[in-house]
């Protein structure tokens, strides 16, 4: 069974940083597309960064130079790393991935790690 076991979430004050960590097990053929979404209180879900399995990254312009997304395909691991962090970036944070399994491509989702920003 595929997993992505998600960590690295806290409360941090304004201007600090942070680094989630996404790590995916389980029985995988291939890792494609790998993204951090997140979810703030009151609102829907919306995209962070997208990593392709080459490394092309993509951001949103709200964390863009603030935020790094990165992946160790050897360990089957993604990261973002926060920078600057301002209260807007308090949501819920999710990665998700593109694994092909059995033959089967799908979409996995992590479990959601926390993220507050406040002083």
């Amino acid at each position: 069974q595929v997993q992505l076991v998600q960590s690295g979430g806290d409360l941090v004050q304004p201007g600090g940083s942070l680094r989630l960590s996404c790590v995916v097990s389980g029985k995988i053929a291939r890792i494609n597309l790998m993204g951090w979404y997140r979810q703030p209180p009151g609102k829907e879900r919306e995209v962070v960064a997208t990593i392709t399995s080459s490394g092309s990254t993509n951001y949103a312009d709200s964390v863009k130079e603030r935020f790094t997304i990165s992946r160790d395909n050897a360990n089957n691991t993604m990261y973002l790393q926060m920078n600057s962090l301002k209260p807007g970036d308090t949501a819920l944070y999710f990665c998700n991935a593109w694994i092909v399994s059995d033959s089967y491509s799908r979409l996995y989702w992590g479990q959601g790690t926390q993220v507050t920003v406040s002083s």
